[in-house]
This record gives structure tokens, C-alpha cells and sequence, in this order.
């Protein structure tokens, strides 16, 4: 009996393990060679830009409904299965469209499908690693696994096939996911229970009340600065390898670079994270982002843009981390996915809107070095805002004598 739990155990996770490598596949040809495909059928970087920015218009909504739905049929899996079969869908027809307007308006119900998968995702790993008291991050590195296996396949695929078959890659890395979501095994969301049966019920947690308070909103304001940098980066790196003569198995391996850099760095904090409080952690990376960004402006062959990557690792890796970790402590379990989809509402939505739409005039009109120098601008103010919380919990709780919630571990 112990043996058929235990299994079972590790069953639930590797379904989800794998299905974490393999959603990461779309988010490499999404990000990285959507771009390369838009230019190929002839689109300008303002054009690519403003496609690019659709995808956070659209995802805006699309994160919030399709969590809230999760969140109140108590189901995940299910909500997964519906995403990634209206991805297949849109998938399919935006092989054949080739016109911007028509792009466009497909692409924009390929965003509605394509970006609530991973915060759901990302909640799904939270509540099974609880569930078997393991660490979340045990389930999440295979995305990163995942995600550097795609970056470095695609590009030689891409490179032999040519970029016309980004969207054939897209459409077979989709129906893979889909077949794993058949192993997959529903999390519930778990009830509040009073303590005991004389106490009256536990009150509905408002999540507008949870939004409004001061810590929240100033978690969130530092969160949308510091991806306005690198949303700009996402966005332009590979037409910035492109400018500097690379190939498209050369912009796999500067992926592979950034994806493979980062796995040590998330073991690491899933084993020693809980020694380091949350602020100076976060402002550590956003000084790792604006180190990156100054050495991308100065870039001036594909090789070192390579070795830059490999600082995606004390920049996204550190960051990403400790930004899940301090979400999961204010945001309530019962409103776990809706928490979470905000997150990702502000780190790739709002902010992807906006550096999508700006950064692609920037680009054009200002040049690569102007580019990444606002980029590590935006980076440097984010470091000064958690830098400048964590400064103030320290002196408020001197005066105070007590141990503000942000330290308290």
C-alpha cells in the first residue's frame, strides 16, 4: 500500500514535470522566434513591436478570467486542456495568415489561450510540491530544462527548415503538451475550516482588499518597473543577434545560455533561499538586470551577448524565485491562481504592453545602445524601490522596537 502511495506520489509529479518542460517550448518560439517569423514575412520592428505588445493587451483580460474560473470551479487541469486546445486551434491558422491585420486578429486569440497557462501552471507545481512537502522549485526548474532543450532544438530545426516553420514546430510542441495533460491529476482548492466546531466560519478574504494594502501595491509597482526592462530585452534580442550576424542556431545557444545559467541558481534558493529575507534578494537582482542591460548596450558581436546571458541567472533567476516566494506568503492560498495571474498580468502584460509599443519606436528610432540603456534605467529605479523598502521596514522597526512582516522569517 505504502509503495503504490509512494508511487502515485511521484507519478503526479512527473506528469507535471514534463508537462513544465514541454509548455516551455511555446515560450521559446513565442518570445524568441515569433519575432524572426514577423520579419520574415516582411513586418518592420515597430510592427513586430506592436505584436508583441498585443500579447499583454490581450493577456490582461485573459489571465484574470481564465484564473478566476479556475478559482471558483475548484479546477486547474481541466481549464489547461480548454487553453491549450484553443492554442492548437489559433496555432493552425496563423500558419496560413500572412497579412499584419490578419496576424493581428488571430494572434490576438492565440495570447487569450497562450498566456494563462503558466501562472497556472506555476499554481498547480505550488500545491503538489505542498501537497508531498517538497519545494515548488523542485517542479518549476524542469520549465527551465525545458526551455533551454527547445532553445538550443528549435534553432538548429529553424536554421535547416527556415523560419516559415516556426509555426509547424509551435503546433507539434501544442499537441504534445495536450497529450500530457492527460496524466495529469487536478489540484483542489483547499477550504478554510474553523478551528473547531463551535467557531464560527472563517471570513471571506476579499482579494480588492488584498490588493489595496500598502505592501501589496508597492510589491507590484516595483514588480511592473523592473519588467519594463526586461520585456524590452525579451522582445529585441533576437533581432538585436540578428543586426550582429547571428544565425538562428546561434540565438539557440545564446537561449540555452540564459535557460542552463539559471538552474543552478533556482537549486540554490530552493535549498538556501529561506536564509536570505526577501527585499535585498529582489534588489540584488534588479542590479544584476541593470549590469546586463549596460553590457548588451555595448554588445558589439554575438558572442558576447552568449556569455551576457549567463547573467539571466542573477537577474530572472534570483528574481523569479523570491518574487513566487513573497507572493505566496501575502497572497492567500484560496486565492492562490488569481494571485498569481496578477503577478503575471503586471510582469508580462502590462509591462510587455508598454515596452512592446515604446520599445519598438526606441529601437528604430534611437538605436541598440539607447535601447538598453533606458532598459537598465528602468532596472536601476526597481532596485531603488526594494532597496529603499527593505531600508525603511529596518529603521521603522528600530523606532518601533518590533520585527516588520517582510523580515519575519
Amino acid at each position: 500500500m505504502l509503495s503504490q502511495r509512494t508511487g502515485g506520489l511521484y507519478s503526479d509529479q512527473n506528469w507535471l514535470r514534463s508537462f513544465m518542460f514541454t509548455i516551455y517550448g511555446t515560450s521559446v518560439l513565442v518570445v524568441s522566434y515569433f519575432p524572426l517569423f514577423y520579419t520574415h514575412l516582411g513586418f518592420s520592428s515597430s510592427q513586430v513591436g506592436y505584436l508583441y505588445s498585443l500579447g499583454p493587451l490581450i493577456s490582461i483580460l485573459s489571465n484574470l478570467f481564465w484564473s478566476m474560473i479556475s478559482d471558483r470551479l475548484g479546477t486547474i487541469r481541466k481549464i489547461m486542456v480548454i487553453l491549450l486546445a484553443g492554442e492548437l486551434v489559433t496555432a493552425l491558422l496563423l500558419a496560413r495568415a500572412t497579412e499584419f491585420s490578419t496576424v493581428m486578429l488571430i494572434l490576438s486569440l492565440f495570447y487569450f489561450f497562450y498566456y494563462p497557462v503558466f501562472p497556472l501552471a506555476d499554481t498547480m507545481a505550488i500545491k503538489i510540491a505542498e501537497r508531498h512537502g517538497r519545494n515548488f522549485i523542485a517542479i518549476r526548474v524542469f520549465g527551465s530544462l525545458g526551455y533551454a532543450f527547445f532553445a538550443l532544438t528549435v534553432g538548429y530545426a529553424l536554421r535547416a527548415l527556415g523560419p516559415s516553420w516556426s509555426m509547424t514546430v509551435c503546433i507539434i510542441i501544442v499537441i504534445a503538451a495536450l497529450v500530457i495533460t492527460l496524466g495529469l491529476k487536478d489540484v483542489k482548492r483547499t477550504p478554510v475550516e474553523p478551528e473547531n466546531a463551535d467557531s464560527p466560519p472563517a471570513p471571506k478574504i476579499s482579494l480588492k482588499s488584498i490588493l489595496l494594502q500598502k505592501e501589496v501595491l508597492w510589491f507590484f509597482s516595483c514588480v511592473f518597473v523592473l519588467a519594463l526592462g526586461h520585456r524590452m530585452n525579451e522582445a529585441f534580442l533576437t533581432i538585436s543577434l540578428k543586426q550582429l550576424g547571428a544565425g538562428e542556431e546561434v540565438i539557440g545557444w545564446a537561449l540555452l545560455a540564459s535557460a542552463i545559467s539559471e538552474i543552478p541558481v533556482l537549486f540554490a534558493l530552493s535549498k538556501y533561499g529561506e536564509r536570505f529575507k526577501e527585499l535585498p534578494l529582489l534588489a540584488f537582482a534588479s542590479l544584476m538586470y541593470a549590469v546586463r542591460f549596460l553590457l548588451m548596450s555595448t554588445a558589439d558581436h554575438p558572442g558576447s551577448v552568449i556569455a551576457i546571458q549567463a547573467l539571466h541567472s542573477l537577474s530572472f533567476g534570483v528574481y523569479f524565485v523570491t518574487a513566487v516566494r513573497y507572493i505566496t506568503r501575502i497572497i492567500p492560498d484560496q486565492l492562490r491562481a488569481t494571485g498569481l495571474a496578477i503577478f503575471t498580468v503586471v510582469w508580462s502584460s502590462a509591462a510587455g504592453l508598454l515596452s512592446g509599443t515604446f520599445g519598438g519606436m526606441l529601437y528604430q528610432d534611437a538605436g541598440r545602445f539607447v535601447f538598453y540603456i533606458v532598459a537598465m534605467a528602468f532596472s536601476l529605479l526597481a532596485f531603488a524601490g526594494f532597496l529603499g523598502k527593505h531600508l525603511n521596514d529596518l529603521r521603522n522597526s528600530a523606532m518601533l522596537g518590533t520585527i516588520p512582516a517582510s523580515l519575519d522569517k
